[in-house]
């Protein structure tokens, strides 16, 4: 995809800025609770300024799945978000919203609420807990990982597996661009 296509994929679903770079994300970051190891790299959510009206969840989703691709993050599924906090040790994740609205809650049990909507962006690294809270009857997600991490687990908050899940996560790489095109090395300090 050449980069006129990216920006004018990033318009379309509300993800760039007036000169068709990225939006800046919000960051936050999570403590490491004892069951859910979270991480030192920052959650990044990416707010949609508004999808292009004329746009439906196929088209959403199709532009979502160019957009990712083009930056090395593999679309993998369409889905939601488990109703139990978890988390994966063996690779970042990247949700885009497809259609609808819903609250998650992320960096395990004492973390923050986020509400996501139709067009938002959000990534999460390695050993983020995350847990869904609440959605429309048409949430709909994306899912994406970085090309070199197709093996993804699935851990729960549980002590026992903490500390070689801490392990795991210390190795996953870090990729050159997030999902959206922009520099990851720059959100990711």
């Amino acid at each position: 995809m050449d980069e006129a296509s990216v920006d004018d994929t990033r318009m379309d679903l509300g993800l760039a800025d007036a000169a068709g770079e990225p939006v800046a994300p919000e960051r936050r970051v999570f403590a490491d609770d004892g069951r859910i190891p979270n991480s030192r790299l920052a959650t990044l959510v990416f707010r949609s300024r508004g999808v292009n009206p004329v746009l439906d969840r196929e088209a959403i989703a199709e532009r979502f799945e160019r957009l990712f691709s083009a930056n090395d993050w593999q679309p993998s599924w369409r889905g939601g978000v488990f109703d139990y906090h978890h988390y994966h040790s063996t690779a970042h994740e990247a949700f885009g919203v497809l259609s609808g609205w819903g609250r998650l809650r992320l960096g395990g049990e004492q973390g923050d609420d986020l509400e996501l909507r139709t067009g938002d962006a959000l990534v999460l690294p390695a050993g983020t807990g995350h847990c869904h809270l609440e959605a429309s009857r048409d949430f709909l997600l994306l899912a994406a990982y970085p090309e070199d991490q197709p093996r993804l687990d699935l851990l729960t908050a549980d002590p026992a597996e903490h500390d070689a899940a801490v392990a795991r996560i210390a190795k996953v790489s870090h990729p050159a661009r997030d999902p959206l095109g922009g520099k990851a090395a720059c959100w990711w300090l």
